[in-house]
């Protein structure tokens, strides 16, 4: 079914997905409704689910395809040649906070399908999400140049270390979004809160 909706000519795709997509973030999963989105579309409610066989359907495959258009972008303009690891995070604070700039509507699907607790859905995002930490982890700490950590230092556990710190920090920081009433949350301050964490590690783990 979802062939042939990737058939579609793009302005069509996008303004299905568009209308999904404000639909999905500003009531969450369980409150969206498929009127909604073929209303906002200007399509049929017959047409919506000949390319999505139910709403689980179409909500996963925006996930999906939302992630892909951001990972897509991320690395053509993510510096890999950068060998150093804490110059490479600090690389990619920023290229986030432009992205989030240059996406938002995106980033506050993404936030809400992060923050998302319906159990129609919740097993399926949770294990779109482990997949995508695991793949990704392993792109941006490749080939990093190891020859500045201190001697003796366990160079793998070190980067586990690096990368649960920041998780953590990272899961602490979407608590904030989901307290605060989340989509209009800035992140300018947990940015810079991230830079410091990155010091401090470089400076644990760094000669």
């Amino acid at each position: 079914m979802i062939s042939k909706f990737l058939n579609l000519e793009a302005e069509k795709q996008d303004r299905i997905l568009n209308a999904a997509m404000k639909e999905f973030t500003q009531k969450g999963y369980d409150n969206a409704s498929t009127n909604g989105i073929v209303k906002e579309a200007k399509i049929s409610k017959g047409l919506l689910f000949h390319y999505f066989k139910n709403k689980k359907d179409l909500f996963l495959f925006l996930y999906d395809h939302s992630t892909e258009k951001l990972i897509n972008d991320f690395y053509q303009e993510l510096d890999l040649s950068e060998r150093d690891i804490f110059e490479r995070l600090k690389k990619i604070m920023i290229l986030k906070s432009q992205m989030l700039n240059r996406y938002p509507e995106i980033f506050n699907f993404l936030m809400a399908a992060y923050l998302e607790g319906s159990p129609d859905v919740k097993n399926d995002l949770d294990h779109n999400k482990a997949q995508f930490l695991q793949e990704n982890a392993a792109k941006i700490f490749d080939q990093m140049d190891t020859s500045k950590f201190k001697d003796g230092v366990d160079i793998q556990r070190a980067i586990h270390t690096i990368l649960w710190t920041l998780e953590g920090f990272s899961n602490q920081v979407m608590q904030k979004v989901k307290y605060s009433g989340g989509l209009q949350y800035d992140f300018s301050a947990d940015f810079d809160e991230a830079d410091v964490y990155i010091n401090i590690l470089k400076e644990t783990f760094y000669k």
